[in-house]
């Protein structure tokens, strides 16, 4: 009986030192419906850590107590964390510590290193600021052999695995090697064989890719260009007059539907009305289609283009002037008569 007096007390104890072990560690602790959810955690933000963590746990006493104890409140690591569902604060802690998850970043048809930053900066926890100021830092451009007006070359539109946390810096060099990647030894032989550098290639490239949506008809036009450059006629490139004039204006936000004459006049490194050769960097993100279509031009002996009225996002090609003004007076009449003046 004596023994029972003490050893009755000591498992009644350790019952509920067991009891409040369990729920402050392993009874479940989350208060979402969803298989699991994504936390975001920013850089020394304990105001908005709380907020957060808050929507996700029934019990925000026990969490912090746990997450005391295994001392991660004084070592929070941003980046974003999935956690699951039914699980307790243990697991949420060590959630919070090792399973910092990749986003998806997609980007395409940024038209400056401006937007881009933009783009990234929405799906990343760095800001554009900081991004842009990253892929125009002079050192890495030097480097590199690339400057502000070539550098946006570098990013091959397509979707990459991310984390959430990653640097300015460190986004940018990763977009370096897989820009590396791309340029294997196929696509390096078809450019040597062009007569034109990568960053020449990532150029015309971006042209092509606004001459034509319709991406059948790519290497078609590519070709065209590609006789231009090898006879040392200018590009006379539409697309490349639109860049001029936004860029002329500071106002990449209009939309330009037509080009006048007077706009073939504007001086620019950009005009390919009024320079020889391509310009100094690409003018849009061409995708990987258009960059494939210069690599794999069409051989043909077309020098002119104009858009076809009849077969929308088409054109109509001509191997000499003559021809090329009949079809250019065929789309001056439907230009006309669908009253586009700008």
């Amino acid at each position: 009986m004596k023994y029972l007096k003490i050893i009755i007390p000591i498992s009644i104890l350790s019952l509920i030192f067991i009891i409040d072990y369990y729920n402050k560690y392993y009874k479940p602790n989350t208060s979402f419906e969803a298989e699991s959810i994504f936390l975001y955690v920013m850089k020394d933000d304990s105001i908005a850590f709380r907020d957060s963590i808050s929507k996700y746990i029934k019990s925000e006493k026990t969490f912090y107590k746990v997450a005391e104890k295994l001392e991660y409140l004084g070592n929070k690591k941003t980046g974003r964390f999935k956690i699951k569902r039914d699980i307790g604060n243990n697991e949420i802690v060590n959630s919070l510590k090792f399973n910092n998850t990749p986003v998806n970043v997609t980007f395409n048809n940024q038209e400056r290193v401006e937007d881009l930053a933009g783009r990234v900066s929405s799906q990343i926890y760095e800001d554009s600021i900081s991004l842009l100021s990253a892929f125009r830092n002079q050192d890495f451009l030097k480097k590199n052999n690339l400057n502000e007006k070539n550098v946006l070359s570098i990013f091959i539109p397509n979707s990459y695995n991310i984390y959430w946390n990653t640097s300015s810096e460190n986004f940018r060099d990763r977009m370096l090697s897989e820009y590396n990647k791309f340029w294997n030894k196929e696509r390096s032989e078809k450019a040597e064989q062009l007569g034109l550098t990568k960053l020449e290639v990532i150029s015309l490239a971006s042209i092509v890719q606004l001459e034509s949506r319709k991406v059948d008809e790519r290497p078609r036009v590519a070709g065209l260009y590609v006789n231009r450059l090898r006879d040392n006629m200018r590009l006379q490139a539409d697309p490349t007059v639109i860049y001029t004039i936004k860029e002329y204006y500071n106002n990449f936000d209009t939309i330009i539907r037509r080009v006048l004459y007077r706009d073939l006049k504007l001086d620019s490194k950009y005009n390919t009305y009024k320079i020889k050769g391509l310009p100094p960097g690409p003018i849009t993100m061409p995708d990987i289609s258009a960059i494939d279509a210069v690599l794999n031009y069409e051989r043909h002996k077309y020098l002119f283009m104009v858009a076809n009225p009849s077969n929308r996002g088409y054109h109509l090609f001509a191997s000499d002037l003559a021809g090329h003004n009949r079809n250019k007076k065929a789309y001056i009449r439907w230009i006309n008569s669908r009253g586009i003046y700008r």
